[in-house]
């Protein structure tokens, strides 16, 4: 089933507050400058229609977000979504994801590090555009600060566990953790668009969470 399309982005919105190119963004990092304070901060690795990351900063105000997101189209409706709901400490990244946390992010600043549902590429000669590599999986575990955490969320079970093994072998971050799972009852209650869809069809969902040690 593909996606749907999305809605149309009303044209008065300022998006200039959400929306930032990769060469926008501070070098060397500055927290400050992009938010206007120093705050917990997590990032979000491809934030697709901005479900989790607009969800995620109206519920917790007292911490910064930052989406990722490589598809212009989907990076601009993400920030449209969070300049609608007036939300200052989130905003969008137009870029690749493994090249802001190469180039960006500096070491021990993160919170959190979210991914949820990431591209597949399910043929055997594309699964190298995967983003979950070794490279990236060694660049969270410097980003997190001790007591930080990865949150993995899949619903290929290969995919799932090849990162686990990843994990284990390229990082010293402990898990993976059950990530306990209640009846969602409206769609606040789903983390992701695409975890709404799995899980209205009855369709698994591999959960997993590890955690950056002293």
């Amino acid at each position: 089933m593909g996606r749907r399309a999305l809605r149309k982005i009303d044209p008065n919105l300022d998006l200039s507050h959400h929306l930032l190119e990769l060469e926008q963004v501070p070098r060397p990092w500055d927290a400050v400058a992009l938010f206007g304070r120093s705050a917990p901060l997590e990032v979000e690795i491809g934030s697709g229609k901005g479900l989790f990351l607009r969800t995620a900063a109206a519920a917790q105000p007292e911490t910064d977000f930052l989406g990722i997101e490589i598809a212009h189209k989907y990076a601009r409706f993400c920030a449209a979504q969070l300049a609608k709901r007036n939300l200052p400490n989130a905003k969008v990244v137009w870029g690749d994801a493994l090249r802001v946390f190469a180039e960006v992010l500096p070491d021990n600043s993160l919170q959190a590090v979210h991914i949820y549902f990431p591209d597949p590429w399910w043929k055997k000669r594309h699964k190298k555009r995967r983003v979950i590599r070794p490279s990236l999986l060694r660049d969270v575990q410097r980003t997190l600060r001790p007591g930080g955490t990865l949150h993995y969320w899949t619903d290929v079970e290969e995919y799932f566990r090849e990162t686990l093994q990843m994990l284990a072998a390229e990082t010293e971050l402990q898990g993976p953790f059950d990530v306990p799972v209640r009846p969602a009852t409206h769609d606040m209650d789903y983390r992701t668009h695409f975890e709404r869809r799995m899980r209205l069809q009855n369709q698994p969902v591999y959960r997993a969470e590890f955690r950056k040690i002293d």
